[in-house]
């Protein structure tokens, strides 16, 4: 398994894994538009299955 896969991942890593900035993912988030995340403490962190799923959803939405 690769070990970006059994970890949760930041915002930063999530805005560079899709290429955008980070002020997006929270404005998605804000908007519940985005790939899930959770609060771990004050931080966020995605699961990378859910990121994945989420922009396999946007490709078949396109």
């Amino acid at each position: 398994m690769n070990p970006r896969e059994d970890r949760s991942w930041t915002v930063d890593e999530v805005a560079a894994f899709l290429g955008v900035p980070k002020t997006t993912l929270y404005q998605w988030r804000y908007l519940g538009i985005g790939p899930k995340a959770a609060r771990v403490g004050r931080h966020l962190r995605y699961l990378p299955s859910d990121v994945l799923d989420w922009f396999r959803a946007q490709q078949e939405a396109a």
